[in-house]
């Protein structure tokens, strides 16, 4: 071989070996690309739900109207139950028990301070699948005359009140005592993500005026909606529990399934 054969020779092995090089430095490149991409799709796969790459996703808060509700969350036929002014130590255990036997949930308004003092039965409420209501501090029936500050203050607390004894669970309506609701009550709530509750049938139990009685009224005002009062707080409630033991059987024959109010439509 003449000497500018063995230089073009030379030259074709630079070149093979120059080209090898790149090919594995590219397939070297890739890989590492696939790499990062694998492990960002793993640390993807690794985040809790609601996070984002750069951290915990902000929730936006749902916005809750002003108005007081009434209606039932299942519409239709559905009626709403509702339990006032405990927890209440010997009547709160025994109200749970007949919902639970009934397979029927309820909302329950409680008072702060009676949260505060008996957590282990704001904790059975929730765990059997119940919903729970601000019924203010000091059930006060007069807050409709009282300041702005006032009634933020008892609205405010109450609901911090019954979320720790509750160990978080969110409080979703509020309800004023004696139906005192103000513009400036329902605003307070509603924006700390309370709807304002009403009712529709008052079965007047905290009145002690029988169980026969209770029954009664709420088979004659129910045409009037579907949010039903009672108590389980406040005094000797034997009555009332005397009548869910027939009002809920009741309600089932008439063809009322139990629902929650509603809480997000006007």
């Amino acid at each position: 071989m003449g000497l500018k054969g063995k230089y073009t020779a030379h030259i074709a092995v630079v070149a093979s070996a120059v080209a090898i090089g790149l090919a594995s430095w590219g397939a070297a490149a890739l890989t590492d690309t696939e790499a990062e991409a694998q492990a960002a799709g793993k640390r993807q796969e690794q985040r809790l739900p609601g996070e984002d790459a750069k951290g915990p996703a902000q929730v936006p808060p749902v916005k809750v109207p002003q108005s007081i509700a009434h209606a039932a969350e299942a519409g239709g036929r559905s009626v709403n139950i509702t339990i006032d002014d405990g927890p209440d130590p010997r009547w709160t255990p025994k109200v749970l028990d007949i919902l639970k036997e009934n397979d029927v949930k309820a909302v329950f308004c409680m008072v702060g301070p009676r949260a505060k003092e008996f957590p282990e039965l704001v904790k059975r409420v929730v765990a059997e699948g119940h919903r729970l209501c601000d019924h203010t501090v000091s059930h006060d029936t007069t807050m409709d005359k009282k300041p702005v500050g006032y009634q933020k203050q008892q609205i405010l607390e109450a609901k911090r009140m019954i979320e720790d004894a509750a160990g978080g669970a969110k409080v979703e309506y509020y309800r004023a005592p004696g139906g005192a609701f103000t513009p400036n009550s329902r605003r307070i709530a509603a924006e700390a993500g309370m709807r304002p509750l009403g009712w529709n049938v008052d079965t007047k139990d905290f009145e002690l005026p029988g169980a026969n009685a209770i029954v009664s009224t709420v088979k004659q005002e129910l045409p009037n909606g579907p949010t039903i009062l009672f108590h389980d707080g406040g005094g000797d409630r034997s009555q009332t529990v005397a009548a869910l033991k027939q009002v809920l059987p009741w309600l089932k024959e008439q063809g009322h399934p139990t629902s929650f109010p509603v809480r997000t439509t006007p």
